[in-house]
């Protein structure tokens, strides 16, 4: 067994009725919401649920209640039980229904009655302790590797030869394709222009892209690429790379076509 499969098996505790499962955080977690901590923790626990990302649950003695207010919207669960549910005010901003929490669990389920959770699109930010995340909570079992390569990679778009490169940077996300960062110098830049839109990544940051302006035997391809301006720590050095989407361009890497 592996050692993440063995920790998490010391670590985590789980419900009877299979579902879903708590484990200690130790970082310190804050959520930010009209130019204020709302939540300010470090004793969170992450909830796993099955083929759902994971949710950090805060104690309530963490959590400002002065700008919560209750309101009687509920949902059920069947397998953490009847959600209670709060509005979040601070001035003249407000986020409805955005904080939830579970009074009494199911007899086959796990007490998290002194915790809630924060939907997390409807908060300004959340930190890692001093590292701002985005999208959801970071999985402690999702690793990310960045390692440098002397693989052969090749990217056509069409016909048109628009990146070459021996000295790529490799991409090893848990679950996930290899993803192949090529330096910008080896990209003919002067097929690209910069693109409007923006993705972010809870492992590796905020992203830009580039579209494919075309040429005279090729049509144009929207966000053919992607590049973080800024990485988190674990995905650095991919700084100044940039890598291709391979359902809209065709990847080569030493001699083969990289399949989608």
């Amino acid at each position: 067994m592996s050692t993440a499969l063995t920790h998490a098996a010391a670590a985590q505790q789980s419900a009877e009725n299979g579902h879903i499962s708590i484990e200690p955080g130790h970082k310190r977690i804050r959520v930010f919401f009209g130019g204020q901590a709302v939540a300010d923790t470090t004793r969170a626990v992450y909830l796993f649920e099955k083929n759902l990302v994971p949710v950090y649950y805060i104690p309530r003695t963490d959590v400002n209640f002065d700008v919560l207010y209750p309101v009687d919207a509920t949902t059920t669960c069947p397998w953490k039980g009847k959600a209670r549910y709060w509005d979040l005010r601070v001035g003249d901003r407000s986020a409805p229904q955005s904080v939830w929490g579970y009074d009494e669990p199911p007899a086959n389920s796990l007490d998290l009655s002194s915790y809630v959770a924060f939907q997390w699109n409807k908060m300004d930010a959340w930190y890692e302790e001093d590292q701002q995340v985005f999208v959801h909570a970071r999985d402690p079992y999702v690793r990310v590797d960045v390692l440098e390569s002397s693989r052969h990679v090749e990217v056509y778009i069409g016909d048109t030869l628009v990146a070459d490169t021996v000295r790529p940077r490799l991409l090893f996300e848990t679950s996930l394709p290899v993803r192949y960062y090529i330096p910008r110098i080896d990209v003919r830049s002067e097929f690209f222009t910069k693109s409007d839109t923006r993705t972010s990544c809870p492992y590796k940051g905020n992203a830009s892209h580039l579209s494919f302006t075309g040429r005279g035997d090729g049509e144009p391809v929207k966000d053919a690429a992607w590049y973080y301006p800024f990485t988190t720590a674990e995905a650095s050095g991919i700084d100044d790379h940039l890598s291709f989407y391979p359902d809209r361009v065709r990847i080569v890497v030493d001699g083969k076509v990289v399949e989608n």
